[in-house]
C-alpha cells in the first residue's frame, strides 16, 4: 500500500477509536498535526493490569451496585476482591453484556435471552455501552496525558472537536447504530447536536480487519492477482466475513454482502459449561461454583491449546489433592476425551465455513485467499478444521500470527483497524445486504394475472384512479454494489382532498430480508419487510403552488410529486426525500414520524 499521506487540516484534531468486543475491548488514538503524517497509537495501559504497558485490551466486564451505579470496570472487575464484594454488597458483574444489543433477525436460533447473563433491572444495553465507553473515554485521556509530551494542553486545544471512531459487527444494523449513537451521548463523548452527531464514525468489524491488514502488509500478496479475499474476523461474540477485491490500488470493492454470525468464542465456552455440568454431575467438583471455575480455565487455556480430537485436553482447576478417579479429575485437572470437546467447536466452524460459501457463491470474483484474524482465530482445532476444507477447495489459507494472540495486538486489531479505516478510506464500493424500498400502492392493471387475483383489495383514489395496496417498490436491490457517491432514487405520487395534507410528506424506508429477488408484495412474505426508518418533509412552501385537478365526478383533489433517495455507499444508511420547489431540488434527511401510504408513480 502507498504510504499515509499528511495531514492536509488547518488546525491540530484528535481522533478516537473504540473497539467494544463481547470479551475484550480496546482503544487507538491519533493526533491530526497540519503537515503532518498521523501516526496510530494504541492505549496500552488501563487500570488494575498486571503488566504495565502490556496489554492494549480489557475485558468488556462492569460492575454495578444495587443502585446502578459503575463500581469496577476491565480489569479492575477480574481483581480478587471483587468477588468478595459482590457477594457482601449485592454488586452485579456483567459479561457478554454486548450480545444485547444483538439484531432479534440474525440467525441466530441457538441463543436467547436466557443463555446470555441478565442486565440489571435498572439498567438498559445502551446503558450499560454507555457505562463502558464513558471508561474508555476516560482511560484514554489519562493515558494520552501521561505519555504524550505536553498532553493535557494538547487534549484542552482538542476537547470540543474530538472525534470518535466505532466499531460493530457485520450483522449489526440501523437500530443497532442509532443505539450506539445514543449510547456515544449519553456517555458525554459528543454533544446531542447535529455537530455533535457528526463527531462519530460507524465502522463495521469487518472492515475494519480489511483496513488493519492493508495497514500492516498481511493482506498484499492475496491482492495482488486480481482475485477477491475473504477476510474472517473470529472474535468474541461474533463471526464477521467479508470479502473485497482491490480495484486500482491502494482502492478495494467489496465484492459480496458482508456475513455475520452469532457464532463467536463464548459460545463455545458456554457449551463447555453444559458439557462440564452433565460430566461432573454426582462428583464433589459438580457444584455451580466449581464448574463455573472450570469453565473459565477451559475459556482463558484449554479452548485455545486444543488442536485435536485423538488428543485428550485437560482443566488444570485445583490442587494435586482434588481429585476423583470415577470423573477423570487427577491432581487438580480434569481430563476430557477430545471426541468429547470437538464438537464444542463445530457449530462455530460449520457457521464460517456456511459464511464463506455465501460469501463465495454472491462474489462477483472469484475468490482466491482466505485470512482467519480475531481473538478466535488463536484456536488450534478451529484453523486445522477451517484448514482442511478450504484446502480441498484450493483456497490459500492462513492466520496472521499478529491478529490472533490474545495479547496486545488481538487487542489493538479492530480498534487499530477502525482508525486506519478514519484516515486512508480504502473501501469505495459496498454491496447492500438486502433489498431496500417503500410499501405503496400501484395502480390496478386488468389484465395483470398477479393483479387480478388481488382485485377484491382495490381502492379508488380522487383521481378517479384505481389502486391496489400493500405493495412493495425496491429503490435498491440486494448484492448491488454502491459507491460512497452513488444516489438510488424512485418517484412516487399522493393524492388528496385536502390541501393541507400536502403540507408534509412522510412515508417508510423498508427492508426486505427474504430470497426473492424482485419482491412485489408485502403481505405474501410479512415477516420478511421491516421497517428501517420513517421520512418526512416539511413541503409547506411548496403546498399552495400545487393546482388542484378534477376527478371521479368532478371531485377535487391535488397531486404531490417527490423521490426518495438512498445512499447507502458509507457503512450507514442514509434517506432522504427530494421535491421540487420553484423549480429547485429541495431534500429533507432522515427523521422518524408516523407512516403514511404513497403510491409508485
Amino acid at each position: 500500500m502507498p504510504p499515509r499521506q499528511s495531514y492536509s487540516g488547518s488546525c491540530r484534531k484528535l481522533i478516537l477509536a473504540f473497539d467494544v468486543g463481547t470479551t475484550f475491548s480496546g482503544v487507538s488514538y491519533c493526533f491530526l498535526d497540519p503537515g503532518q503524517v498521523p501516526d496510530i497509537q494504541g492505549v496500552n495501559r488501563f487500570p488494575a493490569q498486571e503488566h504495565v504497558g502490556g496489554d492494549c485490551k480489557i475485558p468488556s466486564i462492569i460492575c454495578y451496585d444495587p443502585e446502578g451505579t459503575v463500581r469496577a470496570v476491565g480489569a479492575e472487575a477480574t481483581q480478587e476482591n471483587i468477588e468478595e464484594e459482590i457477594e457482601d454488597n449485592g454488586w452485579v458483574k456483567l459479561e457478554w453484556w454486548k450480545l444485547h444489543l444483538r439484531p432479534r433477525t440474525m440467525p441466530s436460533s441457538h441463543v436467547t435471552d436466557q443463555d446470555i447473563p441478565p442486565l440489571p433491572s435498572n439498567k438498559t444495553a445502551v446503558q450499560v455501552l454507555s457505562d463502558f465507553m464513558q471508561y474508555l473515554h476516560q482511560c484514554a485521556i489519562k493515558y494520552i496525558e501521561e505519555v504524550q509530551a505536553n498532553g493535557a494542553n494538547m487534549l484542552r486545544s482538542v476537547e470540543h472537536t474530538t472525534e470518535f471512531v466505532l466499531s460493530h459487527p457485520n450483522g449489526w444494523e440501523g437500530p443497532q447504530q442509532t443505539q450506539i449513537r445514543n449510547a456515544a451521548i449519553m456517555a458525554g463523548l459528543v454533544p446531542d447536536t447535529p455537530d455533535g452527531r457528526a463527531r462519530i464514525h460507524l465502522v463495521t468489524e469487518g472492515e475494519a480487519s480489511l483496513h488493519y491488514c492493508l495497514s500492516s502488509g498481511l493482506a498484499a500478496d492475496g491482492f495482488q492477482d486480481g482475485q477477491g479475499v475473504i477476510i474472517v474476523d473470529a472474535g468474541g461474540g461474533t463471526i464477521d466475513v467479508s470479502a473485497y477485491h482491490m480495484t486500482i490500488a491502494p482502492s478495494f470493492e467489496e465484492i459480496a454482502p458482508a456475513e455475520c454470525r452469532l457464532q463467536g468464542s463464548v459460545f463455545v465456552t458456554r457449551r463447555a459449561r453444559t458439557m462440564l455440568q452433565e460430566k461432573l454431575r454426582g462428583s464433589q467438583f459438580g457444584g455451580d461454583d466449581m464448574v463455573s471455575h472450570m469453565a473459565t480455565i477451559f475459556d482463558t487455556t484449554t479452548k485455545l491449546r486444543f488442536g485435536n480430537e485423538n488428543d485428550p485436553a485437560f482443566i488444570r482447576f485445583g490442587t494435586t489433592r482434588d481429585k476423583d478417579p470415577n470423573f477423570n479429575i487427577k491432581s487438580g485437572q480434569l481430563k476430557l476425551q477430545g471426541v468429547d470437546v470437538a464438537p464444542l467447536f463445530e457449530p462455530a466452524a460449520t457457521a464460517i465455513i456456511d459464511a464463506i460459501e455465501e460469501q463465495r457463491y454472491a462474489a462477483t470474483k472469484t475468490i482466491g485467499t482466505v485470512f482467519l484474524v480475531g481473538g478466535f482465530a488463536a484456536s488450534e482445532w478451529l484453523f486445522a478444521r477451517l484448514q482442511s476444507h478450504l484446502s480441498a477447495l484450493d483456497l490459500n489459507f492462513s492466520r496472521p500470527d499478529s491478529h490472533t494472540v490474545w495479547t496486545f495486538d488481538r487487542g489493538k486489531a479492530v480498534a487499530y483497524g477502525a482508525m486506519a479505516y478514519y484516515l486512508d478510506h480504502r473501501v469505495s464500493a459496498r454491496v447492500s445486504k438486502f433489498t431496500y424500498g417503500t410499501r405503496c400502492a400501484v395502480e390496478f392493471e386488468k389484465n395483470n394475472p398477479q393483479h387480478k387475483q388481488r382485485a377484491s383489495f382495490a381502492i379508488p383514489r380522487p383521481s378517479g384512479r384505481t389502486v391496489l395496496p400493500n405493495a412493495f417498490s425496491a429503490i435498491l436491490k440486494k448484492g448491488t454494489a454502491v459507491s460512497e457517491t452513488k444516489e438510488f432514487r424512485k418517484e412516487f405520487i399522493t393524492e388528496v382532498v385536502d390541501r393541507s395534507a400536502c403540507n408534509m410528506i412522510a412515508t417508510e424506508v423498508v427492508c426486505y430480508r427474504g430470497d426473492s429477488s424482485d419482491p412485489r408484495w408485502t403481505d405474501s412474505e410479512p415477516g420478511m419487510f421491516s421497517t428501517l426508518c420513517n421520512v418526512h418533509a416539511d413541503t409547506s412552501k411548496v403546498a399552495s403552488t400545487i393546482s388542484p385537478r378534477r376527478g371521479y365526478a368532478g371531485l377535487q383533489f391535488y397531486r404531490q410529486q417527490f423521490s426518495i433517495i438512498l445512499m447507502f455507499g458509507l457503512t450507514e444508511l442514509e434517506a432522504q426525500i427530494c421535491w421540487k420547489e420553484d423549480g429547485v431540488e429541495r431534500r429533507s434527511p432522515a427523521t422518524v414520524v408516523f407512516d403514511q401510504v404513497v403510491e409508485a408513480a
